[in-house]
């Protein structure tokens, strides 16, 4: 496993994350702990989860019980669902405020049975609360020591520069890290939110890597999604275009060509584009993570990544 600074920050991530998402939503315990323990064995020490992700912070918390030092966790607060879910009480859609931000906080402290969080993240967008607020009620939390670092998910390129600019001039804690959707097949974020954190140093964590799956090869053109798949069990099926799949079957023949697989591609491509630190991929089985580990690993060559650029260039957004 190889690690990265996260911007340009101090904290040292592995190329290659886990997401939990499916800790509160497709696995059980034992489940989960097979998965953790797979990505612990892999070398991988980013953990990603949320508060609303249903059970996911609290089963984390279980299974690193004597692994703490050794592990980063990331997890998230201010998304519609997390009040909903985890009982952080009534918001009135304020959800980047003080009040909620400590309230989130010392509820995700509790589930994931730590004394801090490495990398606390506003999951959305507050539009209701100003950004210095947020920032400023992040700070207290650094300097008591319950999170270190702190980044964002979801945010455009001018929400990205106006929090920056709001850092520097009131001397709050500044976000090191973007969660965005990236991918293959979804490269919209190259447009105002890659250069914005090419500006102010600020990390990229990719969700969806694998654009739900697609770019593992599982899913093939004129046939049902999978059983149990993303895509089938989250109704997504619209996602299966035939634009879709003409990039995806010209992104196989260019794997073949180098001797690699589509999730060499989709992994190792992406960890090799400006800004992004570390690839965050969910995962159901230990196969599945060594897997995403492996493909990782992957580094293509300027001319591979001239390739990947006119191959997927100029595509919509995924489903």
């Amino acid at each position: 496993m190889d690690f990265r600074r996260l911007g340009a920050s101090g904290l040292a991530v592995s190329v290659v994350g886990l997401g939990t998402n499916n800790f509160g939503m497709k696995l059980d315990l034992e489940q989960s702990r097979a998965v953790t323990h797979a990505a612990l064995d892999a070398g991988i020490t980013l953990f990603d989860t949320s508060d609303s992700y249903g059970a996911s912070e609290a089963r984390l918390g279980e299974i690193l019980q004597g692994h703490r030092d050794d592990v980063l966790i990331a997890t998230k607060f201010g998304s519609d669902a997390s009040a909903r879910g985890n009982g952080n009480g009534a918001d009135w859609d304020a959800r980047g405020s003080r009040r909620y931000v400590r309230k989130a906080v010392e509820a995700s402290l509790r589930r994931l049975r730590t004394d801090w969080i490495d990398l606390y993240q506003i999951h959305r967008p507050d539009p209701l609360t100003p950004i210095e607020e947020t920032l400023d009620a992040l700070s207290d939390l650094v300097r008591e020591g319950k999170v270190r670092y702190v980044g964002h998910s979801n945010f455009t390129g001018f929400q990205i520069a106006h929090a920056e600019w709001t850092a520097r001039t009131t001397g709050s804690v500044r976000f090191v890290s973007a969660q965005n959707s990236y991918s293959w097949l979804d490269r919209a974020v190259e447009a105002d939110v890659v250069p914005a954190l090419q500006e102010y140093g600020i990390g990229m964590l990719p969700y969806f890597p694998l654009a739900s799956g697609l770019l593992t090869g599982k899913y093939r053109r004129g046939e049902a999604p999978p059983k149990g798949s993303r895509i089938e069990a989250w109704g997504m099926g619209s996602a299966l275009t035939d634009r879709a799949f003409d990039v995806i079957e010209k992104l196989e023949a260019y794997a073949a060509e180098r001797g690699v697989t589509l999730l060499d591609v989709a992994m190792g491509g992406l960890a090799a584009q400006p800004t992004v630190s570390s690839v965050i991929a969910g995962a159901t089985t230990p196969e599945q993570v060594r897997a995403n580990v492996a493909a990782g690993s992957w580094t293509p060559t300027a001319e591979d990544l001239s390739a990947l650029d006119e191959i997927t260039s100029g595509l919509p957004p995924a489903a």
